[in-house]
């Protein structure tokens, strides 16, 4: 048995692009941005380091979402695969490129917002959506906790 899936918890980068299959089905391609912050022990300094990532959508479910309400800045969970793609650029040269694909039933991409407006969790029993543990990570990085700095 094996695995392939990947979650991530990103912004966007920039506009998703729209582009359509040779029998009409609309894809959406855009960039996704995860940042990892720590505190350099020897200065004290604040450091980031930003990841990119390449998502590419067929689900055409997930197609209109991006469509409709995706745009340059949106804070997004996903759950999709890795997948390498070789082609021949211009030139004749072969390249690779590695994306994440979100495609059928094994695909999730959900908008995150503040707990405010997430819509996942009440007063009364608040529930581990997205939303709300991207709202936990804020807190933490906020109060300047780090990794070696959680207490569990």
């Amino acid at each position: 048995m094996s695995v392939n899936k990947v979650i991530l918890i990103g912004n966007v980068g920039q506009e998703p692009k729209l582009s359509a299959t040779n029998d009409g089905r609309e894809i959406a391609n855009f960039s996704l941005a995860t940042t990892e912050s720590w505190k350099d022990k020897s200065t004290g300094e604040r450091k980031d380091k930003t990841e990119w990532h390449r998502v590419v959508v067929f689900s055409q479910g997930l197609v209109g979402i991006i469509k409709n309400y995706v745009k340059k800045g949106s804070k997004l969970y996903i759950e999709g695969q890795l997948q390498t793609r070789k082609w021949t650029d211009k030139e004749g040269v072969e390249k690779y490129s590695t994306e994440i694909v979100l495609q059928g039933f094994n695909s999730t991409l959900q908008m995150l917002g503040s707990r405010g407006d997430s819509g996942n969790a009440d007063d009364s029993n608040e529930r581990m959506t997205p939303a709300v543990i991207s709202d936990i990570v804020k807190e933490q990085e906020a109060a300047g906790l780090t990794d070696d700095e959680v207490p569990f």
